[in-house]
């Protein structure tokens, strides 16, 4: 069992405590004896402890920053949703194969914002832009917002928020099972809860510090009977050996637990395993005992977003890959709606 998020360490930026999330937060952290210093930006965390650069990106997993988010034009956030809306950066799992350790470069410590009222706004004036299309905003894409939450409830807040808007709608995705709290927000079906989910062999070997998959599938239960519209994201598909058998059980076992009522609008987002070369060498920085599989020569190089190259797997993989979790996804949820990507 995963326990829930509790920061090592803590800055504050000191224009955090103007608002009422930056003081609440400093008041809890003192009153559980964390130590707090302050930083200038959350940009600029400096002096993290650490003799080397291993244990400095360790103990930076384990801080929190409590800052302002001040660039407040919203990222886009597509094929997921129109934009990002951002609460927090940064996360607390020490998944191996995650694409923040090379976008968060030198700065993989998490950082929560507290100026919620003004992010609320920002996304007020692109709801009224598109007005009257529904705008989705994806929460925290360079997070797992579900991990902090407990701690913030930002998210809580921005679930009520988007239950009471007329034109918006809300997405996340989480690896941790740290739910409960978030079961009596007032959604109104306007936020659509999304588990990333793998067979236990990838859990277990490339994504310590999250939930376990029996535990994030009990929480899935209980956010489908808080009656939140339900997604998953299989991702990533990962070839290993048994994994023909991994994925249909950890599927089975989705299906056995889940409500009836849950799989009536049910999404699914398969996303199979793929690196880069700058994506490789941080990896191996950072795990160095890894077992990812990261051979280029078992891979086929494909043209990816902003001109980096990215290895994925070869055209016959990547069908029998398909093959195998659409066809078990169509059996167990036929109702259910199917997203591939390389």
């Amino acid at each position: 069992m995963v326990k829930p998020f509790v920061p090592q360490l803590v800055y504050v930026e000191p224009r955090a405590l103007e608002y009422p999330l930056g003081r609440e937060l400093v008041d809890k952290f003192q009153g559980m004896g964390i130590e707090i210093r302050e930083t200038t930006s959350h940009n600029q965390v400096r002096n993290l402890p650490g003799e080397n650069d291993f244990q400095k990106y360790r103990n930076a997993k384990s801080t929190l920053v409590v800052g302002i988010r001040k660039t407040l034009k919203f990222d886009t956030s597509k094929p997921s949703a129109e934009y990002a809306i951002p609460f927090a950066t940064g996360c607390m799992g020490h998944c191996h194969y995650c694409y923040l350790q090379t976008t968060m470069g030198s700065k993989p410590y998490i950082r929560t914002y507290v100026n919620t009222e003004e992010i609320f706004d920002a996304a007020e004036k692109y709801m009224r832009d598109r007005a009257p299309e529904f705008t989705r905003f994806e929460a925290s894409c360079t997070s797992d917002i579900v991990g902090i939450d407990h701690l913030t409830h930002t998210l809580k807040r921005a679930i009520e928020y988007f239950g009471k808007s007329t034109y918006g709608k809300l997405r996340f995705v989480t690896k941790f099972a740290h739910v409960d709290h978030l079961l009596d927000a007032e959604h109104n079906g306007r936020t659509r809860f999304r588990f990333s989910i793998n067979d236990d062999y990838v859990i277990k070997y490339f994504e310590p510090g999250t939930s376990r998959l029996a535990e994030r599938i009990e929480a899935a239960v209980k956010v489908a009977e808080a009656g939140y519209p339900l997604g998953f994201i299989v991702a990533p598909i990962y070839l290993h050996e048994g994994w023909q058998e991994g994925y249909p059980e950890m599927l089975e076992r989705l299906a056995d637990a889940l409500p009836s009522s849950a799989k009536k609008d049910l999404t699914f987002e398969l996303i199979q395993h793929r690196f880069t070369q700058p994506a490789k060498r941080v990896i191996e920085k950072n795990y160095p005992m890894t077992k990812l599989e990261l051979d280029e020569s078992k891979r086929k190089w494909k043209w990816g977003r902003y001109g980096i190259g990215k290895y994925v797997y070869k055209d016959e993989e990547q069908e029998e890959i398909k093959d195998v979790l659409k066809s078990t996804i169509h059996k167990l949820f036929p109702k259910a709606t199917i997203e591939y990507f390389t």
